[in-house]
Parts: C-alpha cells; sequence; structure tokens
C-alpha cells in the first residue's frame, strides 16, 4: 500500500538497514578454525633469538618447562559451560586432538599447570611429573600434565575450539597485550604440520586448536627460539 507521506518513512528503513549492516553480527576479525585460517608472516633475519631454556622429561614424551607457573587454577571454572565448551562426566574422544603450547616472559619460562579444565583434578605421580588421571568433570579442552599439551577431546569432529576458550576455562586473560598476569609487548608463533613457523600479529586468543598445531607466546624480550616438538610420542 502507498502511502503519499511514506517517502520519510521508507529513507528511516534504509537508514535502519544501513546501521543494521554497518554494526553487523559478524565481528570484524572472526576466530580462525583451522590453521588454514591463520595468516603468518615469515620470522625476520633481524630478530635477535635466544636459545630455549632447559626442560625435564614429561609423562606424555613431551618436556616439562622449568620456571613457575604462569597462573594458578585460583579462578579456573568449576563445571559450568564457558565460552561454549561444556564439561562432562568423561572424556569425550569421538574428536581427540593437541596443541602445543609455549610461554616465555621476558625469555624465561611459565609453565601451564595440569588440571586445567578438570574441576577436581586428581594426579598421580608418575617418573616424569604430576598427571591428571580424574576429576569431577573433563571440558572438551584440558590439560593433562604441565607440559603445555592442550587436548582437544570433544564429542563432534565438526566443533572447533581456539586457544581464547583454553584460557577462559583457566580463568586468566589473554589478548593482544596480555597473557595471564603478564602484559606488554607480545611475539607469537605459530605453526602446524608440514608448514614453517611464522609470526602471527592478531589476537593469540583466536589461534585455532588443533592436530599437532605449535603457539608459543613470548611477552617482553628477550624473545626465545621456537620451541619444535618433533617427539609427539603417542599423542
Amino acid at each position: 500500500m502507498t502511502v503519499r507521506y511514506g517517502g520519510v518513512a521508507v529513507v528511516i528503513l534504509v537508514v535502519v538497514l544501513v546501521i543494521v549492516v554497518l554494526s553487523g553480527s559478524t565481528p570484524s576479525t572472526p576466530a580462525a578454525k583451522t590453521a588454514a585460517d591463520v595468516k603468518t608472516v615469515p620470522i625476520p633475519a633481524s630478530l635477535h633469538l635466544v636459545a630455549d631454556p632447559p626442560t625435564t622429561p614429561g609423562y606424555e614424551g613431551v618436556s616439562i618447562p622449568i620456571g613457575p607457573t604462569l597462573a594458578t587454577l585460583a579462578n579456573a571454572a568449576t563445571g559450568q559451560t564457558v565460552d561454549g565448551v561444556q564439561c562432562q562426566a568423561g572424556e569425550q574422544l569421538v574428536s581427540h586432538v593437541h596443541t602445543h603450547l609455549t610461554i616465555f616472559v621476558n625469555g624465561k619460562a611459565r609453565v601451564i599447570p595440569y588440571g586445567v579444565g578438570v574441576p577436581g583434578a586428581q594426579a598421580v605421580q608418575t617418573p616424569h611429573g604430576a598427571y591428571v588421571e580424574t576429576g569431577s568433570c573433563f571440558y572438551w579442552v584440558h590439560t593433562h600434565q604441565a607440559d603445555g599439551i592442550i587436548h582437544v577431546e570433544s564429542p563432534s569432529t565438526s566443533l572447533s575450539f581456539t586457544l581464547g576458550q583454553f584460557f577462559a576455562e583457566w580463568g586468566v586473560p589473554l589478548n593482544a597485550t596480555q597473557v595471564g598476569p603478564a602484559t606488554g609487548k607480545l611475539t607469537v608463533f605459530f605453526t602446524s604440520p608440514g608448514k614453517k613457523v611464522g609470526i602471527y600479529k592478531g589476537n593469540p586468543a583466536d589461534l585455532p586448536l588443533g592436530d599437532h598445531y605449535q603457539i608459543q607466546i613470548d611477552v617482553g624480550t628477550p624473545i626465545v627460539k621456537p620451541v619444535d616438538v618433533t617427539n609427539w610420542a603417542n599423542l
């Protein structure tokens, strides 16, 4: 139906539509889903990298950093759904992959604790450190040992997860200028099987977790040479 003074209404409708389109529900920097979505740049030859600090053998076959814990589990999730990630009575193994995370602050290693994503974690002592076997529930993203291995164990192969979701479970901040309590300039390295390690310039919270992906975050300087896990054992 045409209304002679409806021109004003039409203009208002157009303006409203423009506002909706411009504000949009799609974020300007959507979280990456797989390694193929991660854009990195080559490590410049001019970037001074120091040698990897010493480590100790880990029960999962991956070395455990020697250093203080980045943050405790004091603010960790206790079973409620966090950022879309559920905590279930048993481990969900329809999809089971592993990502390695390493963190350095001013060249010194910071340890990711075991039991992130496992409320009420019960660890057993092994010849190579504590290992979480049970808990009140298991989030689809969690750690069994303090070796930086993030287990992604979910009930569907169609689900994808990010480093930001892992930190949300942990209850500590992660963004372009902060990793837990450490703040400053970040240098983020990323690689996946068959790819050369590069520098990621975006928000590390958007990085995907996937099969044998490797993420290293350096806060400040010196910057440590990217750690390369070559023996994934049975992971």
